[in-house]
Formats: structure tokens, sequence, C-alpha cells
């Protein structure tokens, strides 16, 4: 098993396969996706999870985390997600959040992120903005 970095493009078919096949291949697509950092959890070669990092006025957000269905379950996803939280405490920034499924939302507390009061509705899912406080600013005395 092994995590690297990977292209944007490389993520296309997994987000697609993964988190919208009834939808046209172009909707995985983020405008934003060549500002990203994109990893990749591979096995035996194969690409079997990714996640993608943006980081934007002091935050940083993960979107687009899929893992193949035939290897979800197994825990890659779950080692990924940790890898990349390891990832954002080397940057300088306040939190780290991200768009959540919301019948997702409790996978994501087990990594310490928090439920806010937004959601909002796409291709007709409920999503809940998640987040969690990376770097306390510290009180000088």
């Amino acid at each position: 098993m092994e995590i690297r970095k990977i292209k944007a493009e490389d993520t296309w078919p997994v987000r697609h396969r993964v988190m919208w096949p009834n939808q046209p291949f172009d909707f995985v697509k983020v405008d934003e996706d060549h500002e990203g950092i994109h990893y990749g959890l591979f096995v035996d070669d194969e690409l079997v999870s990714i996640v993608s990092l943006f980081l934007k006025d002091g935050k940083a957000q993960f979107r687009k985390f899929a893992t193949e269905v035939q290897h979800q379950g197994k825990g890659y996803g779950t080692i990924l997600l940790n890898y990349l939280l390891k990832e954002i405490e080397g940057h300088r920034v306040s939190s780290v959040w991200c768009n959540a499924r919301t019948e997702k939302a409790a996978y994501y507390e087990r990594f310490g992120l928090h439920k806010t009061n937004a959601t909002y509705m796409k291709g007709g899912i409920e999503f809940v903005v998640m987040e969690k406080t990376i770097n306390k600013p510290t009180s000088v005395n």
C-alpha cells in the first residue's frame, strides 16, 4: 500500500464511479481542481481511494473523498484521511472543513470534525458542512 500525490485528472474516474455514477462525467470536475493537491492510495499499483485538498484563506478544505466500492470497508479511506489530516497539520491553517453527505457525518466525526448549521442539497443529496480546528491561536498575556 502506498499514498502519493496524483494529478487532478487521475481522480476523475474514481469520483465518477463512486460518487456520481448517474451524472455526466464532467459533473465530478471542480473548477479549482488544478489548484488543489490530490492524493491517491494505491494497493498493488491500483488506485483505490482518493481525496483532494484545497488551501485558501488560512483554511484547508478536503473534497471529493472516495474509495472504490469493491475496496470500501477495508480501512483504506480511513488510512488516507488520517494521512491527509497529518499533512494538513504541516500547513499554516486554522481549520479543516468538508462538505459531507449527511448520512456520512458520523464517519467524519470519528476524525474530530463537527457538524455546522450549514446544509445544502446537490444532485438530490443532502450535505452538511463539517469542520475541525487545527491550530488554535495562542493568547498573549
